[in-house]
């Protein structure tokens, strides 16, 4: 039977046979897991408490990359915890300067044909070398771990037909703003983007990544390229040809939905505030004084993209009102662009370099100034994102931000170049990239391993298990939240309040703190609550804090009109039942503070659907679990981990 490619990997991963209908629960054998250090301390908290010595997968990546800004002692003491728990259990670490944690992964780690799941949103970057990589929240990745099966929504498979070829000036950032402008910020949920056509192999694996990666964007379950002769020239130059596998879709497959993309077609494209997916043409966007430009992160830090970006700059210098910064995604990359003379470019034209890091795409550092207008090639621009919630966020292509920081406000390469824009198209990715890893640690050997001593600084607490729900609930509503609540709402970025992401006692002071800063202080008053949420509740980071947070604070379920894939993940894993309107016209008549009831919760939720009194307005509302079988075993044992350590205890007798 004629396969595309998401099929032919998934099911050479089936843990279970199945017939991989969309909407079922398929179960699947996990190659690698990755994490990064804001988010990993929960995951490695979680898999300490399963009782195993080793993980049970390929190989478990652990990043340092996220927040190298140490403040105080909590992220140097999260540093150390994480280094010590992977030597003790068999990860292996990537050291801060090595670079970010989806380019290193893709260029050291990854190869066609593994599935992979990290605990970050943009762990979908591995589709540009043809490998199925799925973001998830860091308990899967701490279930992942175990070798224990992993549960995932059987996703439609889309057709993205790639046609014609970039122009020079635009980037493959335009290919992913174009499809966010006609699928949208919730367009991708429950898919499998899948790029192919004779505009694909056009594209090198470093623009494919970028489309890869902000897929995200889409609520995506991942998005995927073939793995084919660019994937090939690309594995050759990390000296690894040896790991490739050709992944093509078979003449003549089936797909669930397809569409086209012209690239010769596209312009320069810009995402303006507050939404990724709120594009328009950079010429027609509104001519203001720009303070802020950030060329860099996951998405766009690539070897040609900085490139292209010097050679904007070149002969230029940053206009006087701008502060223009460059993080480069790895010491790889940075490496080769300091040999080829395109960071004497950089530097000449007054950019500042910052550390090999996420760094300003999560809040880390340069946070623009208040109602500032900053342009950035990162993937995400929702309010407070960057860390100021009166900041406007633009998001454009390396080669658009270089000639926006020169000019001062919005602009694109062909604005500063001219006709030798064209001069663009010959930078081209290395033919052989500078190997080394004595920036990553190999796991030990078990016996050694297991004499590691695991250190805990003391912003290191315990993990929070959620009790079991219990079949009558009284509580009030401690908040009623509008459409497109980002995990930045609920756990908010920034250097201060990454380093507290151990400590969720802690943490949970500013659950809701940029948002509404009254929430923490009500939800613990109040001892239960409902949360309840508008459309798309929780999009954005896969931070799972978002889900424990609330959790810890008493929040015992929360009732939206829809609700983001990984968040809605993390809440069951966590106990935080997700709910849906069966009428989304019941929102409105909902306020906070309303006292809700629910008779006979665990005899309804089997039947996927429940009935609750507000006891305030003296109405009843009907909700829907879109629970599967296993989901809702999660929940009912009281969260993931405790279903874990039933399933393990089960498989040893």
């Amino acid at each position: 039977m004629a396969m595309n490619i998401t099929k032919k990997i998934l099911s050479a991963h089936l843990a279970k046979p199945s017939d991989m209908i969309p909407g079922q629960d398929i179960f699947l054998k996990v190659d690698q897991t990755l994490t990064h250090d804001i988010n990993a301390v929960m995951t490695y908290l979680a898999f300490e408490q399963v009782g195993l010595d080793r993980i049970g997968v390929e190989c478990s990546v652990s990043y340092l990359d996220h927040n190298l800004l140490y403040l105080d002692n909590k992220t140097p003491d999260d540093h150390i915890y994480l280094q010590s728990v992977a030597k003790r259990y068999g990860v292996h670490v990537s050291r801060p300067g090595n670079g970010i944690c989806h380019a290193v992964h893709v260029a050291r780690f990854g190869a066609p044909g593994k599935l992979s799941m990290g605990g970050d949103s943009h762990t979908p970057h591995g589709g540009s070398i043809g490998m199925l990589c799925i973001g998830v929240g860091g308990m899967d990745v701490a279930t992942a771990m175990t070798g224990v099966p992993m549960r995932l929504t059987m996703p439609k498979v889309v057709k993205v037909n790639l046609v014609g070829h970039l122009k020079p000036g635009c980037n493959a950032k335009e290919v992913i703003l174009e499809m966010l402008r006609r699928v949208g910020i919730k367009g991708g949920l429950g898919k499998v983007f899948e790029y192919v056509g004779p505009g694909a192999s056009t594209l090198t694996v470093s623009e494919r990544a970028t489309i890869t990666n902000m897929g995200a964007e889409m609520g995506a379950t991942t998005s995927i390229f073939p793995a084919d002769e660019r994937v090939r020239e690309f594995m050759r130059a990390q000296h690894r040809e040896d790991q490739f596998v050709e992944i093509l879709p078979d003449e003549g497959c089936d797909y669930d939905e397809e569409m086209e993309v012209d690239l010769s077609s596209l312009e320069p494209l810009c995402a303006c505030p507050h939404q990724p997916d709120n594009v328009i043409p950079l010429k027609d966007v509104e001519k203001k004084k720009v303070q802020q430009v950030f060329i860099g992160s996951c998405t766009n830090a690539s070897y040609s993209d900085i490139a292209k970006a010097a050679l904007v700059l070149k002969g230029h210098h940053v206009n006087e009102d701008v502060s223009c910064t460059c993080a480069i995604s790895s010491k790889q990359i940075y490496t080769q662009l300091m040999r080829d003379g395109y960071i004497e470019m950089l530097m000449n034209a007054g950019v500042r370099l910052l550390e090999l890091a996420c760094g300003p795409c999560c809040a880390i550092g340069q946070s623009p100034a208040t109602k500032g207008v900053a342009v950035r090639t990162t993937n995400r621009n929702f309010k407070g994102r960057a860390g100021n919630p009166t900041a406007e966020i633009y998001l454009v292509s390396p080669e658009s931000a270089a000639a926006t920081a020169i000019v001062g406000t919005f602009a694109s390469a062909e604005d500063i170049l001219g006709a030798d824009v064209a001069k663009l198209a010959e930078i081209h990715e290395p033919q052989e990239f500078p190997i080394d890893d004595s920036m990553i640690i190999k796991p030990l050997p078990l016996e050694e391993a297991k004499k590691v001593e695991i250190v805990r600084g003391p912003n290191i607490q315990p993990l929070p298990i959620p009790d079991a729900p219990e079949n009558y609930l009284k509580a009030q509503i401690s908040l009623k939240a509008v459409d497109n609540i980002s995990t930045d709402d609920i756990t908010p970025a920034s250097a201060e309040f990454s380093s507290m992401r151990s400590n969720i006692p802690l943490m949970s002071q500013y659950c809701y703190h940029r948002y509404d800063p009254t929430f923490a202080a009500r939800a613990k008053e109040m001892g239960k609550s409902f949360i309840i949420g508008g459309e798309n509740y929780g999009q954005g980071s896969s931070r799972e804090h978002a889900a424990i947070n609330p959790m810890y604070l008493g929040v015992k379920a929360v009732i939206a009109k829809s609700i983001a894939r990984i968040h809605r993940g993390n809440l069951i894993n966590h106990g935080v039942i997700p709910m849906l309107f069966a009428d989304p016209a019941d929102y409105d008549k909902l306020e906070q503070e309303d006292e809700l009831e629910i008779n006979g919760l665990l005899d309804q939720m089997p039947g996927r659907m429940v009935e609750i009194r507000d006891v305030t307005k003296d109405f009843t509302f009907k909700v829907k679990l879109d629970l599967s079988d296993s989901e809702l075993e999660v929940i009912t044992a009281g969260g993931q981990l405790r279903h874990l350590q039933k399933q393990l205890k089960e498989m040893e007798q």
